[in-house]
């Protein structure tokens, strides 16, 4: 059986995400937000990095609020060429939509990949390996192209946000990937072993 292409998987997921009703999205955001909100890893004063979701991505408003509340500071991606910058953001927070059509804050501190705690990243299918498949434009792989430096002290941990439909049996991983840490679903927090 041929592998299946990329784009290919990139479309038939985009479509099934389409197909999700409104209800259906807010109750599974509604659910991860809890399963992540659950670990211990999470505490006040950690820095996170978050998104707003587009085009039927896992919605992290009820995450963000929560957290926000529980005094984690949350911060959104922002281009800065061919990376992400990520800016300080809290609810109320005046937002523009960048090129792409996603709302970036348009004011507030920066903080550098390097020095996020975890980072919460869109993807359209994952493996059970940790490999993920993003929209294409490779930006979170290169903004956190860093941890492949690092065997030991691996921050932030990279979470990949997911329907539990967005899991395939095996993706092939490109030299610049840079694999998940866990993937949070609506069944869970799953965390990938590194070998």
């Amino acid at each position: 059986m041929p592998a299946i292409s990329p784009s290919t998987l990139r479309n038939t997921m985009r479509q099934r995400r389409a197909a999700l009703s409104a209800t259906e999205r807010a109750a599974r955001a509604q659910t991860i937000a809890q399963h992540l909100l659950a670990s211990p890893r999470l505490r006040p004063g950690l820095r996170i990095a978050a998104y707003h979701a587009v085009r039927g991505e896992v919605s992290l408003l009820p995450f963000m609020q929560a957290a926000t509340l529980r005094g984690m500071e949350i911060y959104l991606p922002c281009l800065d060429g061919a990376r992400l910058r990520f800016r300080h953001y809290t609810p109320g927070t005046p937002l523009h939509d960048n090129r792409f059509g996603i709302p970036e804050p348009v004011s507030g501190a920066f903080c550098a990949p390097a020095f996020l705690d975890i980072a919460l990243l869109p993807l359209t299918a994952f493996d059970n390996r940790g490999t993920r498949l993003g929209q294409g434009g490779g930006y979170y792989d290169r903004s956190f192209a860093f941890l492949k430096q690092r065997l030991i002290w691996r921050k932030p941990l990279l979470l990949g946000m997911a329907y539990a439909f967005q899991q395939v049996p095996r993706l092939t991983a490109q030299a610049w990937d840079i694999p998940l840490d866990a993937v949070c679903t609506e069944q869970g927090l799953r965390v990938f072993k590194r070998s």
